[in-house]
């Protein structure tokens, strides 16, 4: 499909995602989150992609949702994309991007990025970063998953200072509390983020993903659930041709070749 919200570039064994509406400080209508989605299943089902990266072309990452466009959606009470579509927030844990996703930011990160932060795998900010749920300063509150996600991240007691004020978080708080695991100076942090990536696509894939699914599933079902799922889990990756590459690597003292298979 044409994409005229966002880029889509495939660098090897790894997908960049950007949103491209720098004139609006890429603010989110619902073209751009359905374009968005769209390239969060092609990463979950092209086998030669392992890893991908969100960012944002421009100085922001995003001012937020254009709240007149999304109106009708809220009144609902319904937000659906498109049959086959995997949401980029992970809102359905049986629908999720399976391979991991490294997101960069810089200066304004509101509402819906915050949200697409905390959905994210792996974090990378610019020092000049401004990050903030803003949505009960406009009458509502944070529906794509920042009340579930943000505590988690923070310990309660930070998530409910910003989450209950709508104040901002620098690039340096995010840090400090854990919401982001690498900082930048400004214009670095895309650099940073692919970097990461790339150290992930040359991983094992299998192994990758397995290890991403298990520690959701800890997340979400809890410890018990992730437990009883390690070996079962771990039986078919055994078999296959990267489990082999790793141990021949090993003892052949060189950097595995994986291919997924």
């Amino acid at each position: 499909m044409e994409y005229t919200r966002i880029t889509v570039e495939r660098r090897g064994h790894v997908l960049l995602m950007g949103l491209n509406r720098p004139q609006k400080r890429n603010a989110f209508d619902l073209e751009m989150y359905e374009e968005l989605a769209r390239a969060y299943t092609e990463l979950h089902n092209n086998p030669e992609l392992r890893c991908g990266v969100l960012f944002a072309h421009g100085e922001h990452f995003t001012s937020g949702l254009e709240l007149d466009k999304w109106a009708a959606v809220f009144a609902s009470g319904k937000w659906e994309l498109p049959e086959g579509l995997i949401h980029p927030l992970g809102l359905d844990e049986d629908n999720r991007c399976k391979k991991p996703v490294v997101m960069a930011i810089r200066g304004r990160c509101y509402t819906i990025g915050f949200e697409l932060l905390l959905a994210q795998d792996i974090r990378v900010a610019a020092t000049d970063a401004k990050i903030a749920l803003l949505e009960v300063k406009r009458g509502i509150y944070p529906v794509g998953g920042g009340t579930v996600r943000i505590f988690e991240e923070i310990g309660w007691g930070n998530a409910m200072r910003y989450l209950l004020t709508g104040d901002e978080i620098t690039g340096e708080e995010a840090y400090r509390l854990g919401l982001v695991q690498e900082l930048t100076e400004p214009g670095k942090e895309l650099e940073k983020a692919i970097e990461i990536a790339e150290s992930i696509a040359k991983k094992a894939p299998l192994g990758v993903m397995a290890a991403l699914r298990s520690a959701r599933i800890s997340r979400v079902d809890g410890a018990r659930a992730a437990f009883a799922r390690l070996l079962p889990d771990l039986l078919p990756i055994m078999k296959s041709e990267d489990a082999m590459e790793g141990v021949m690597s090993f003892l052949e003292r060189r950097e595995a070749n994986f291919k997924g298979k």
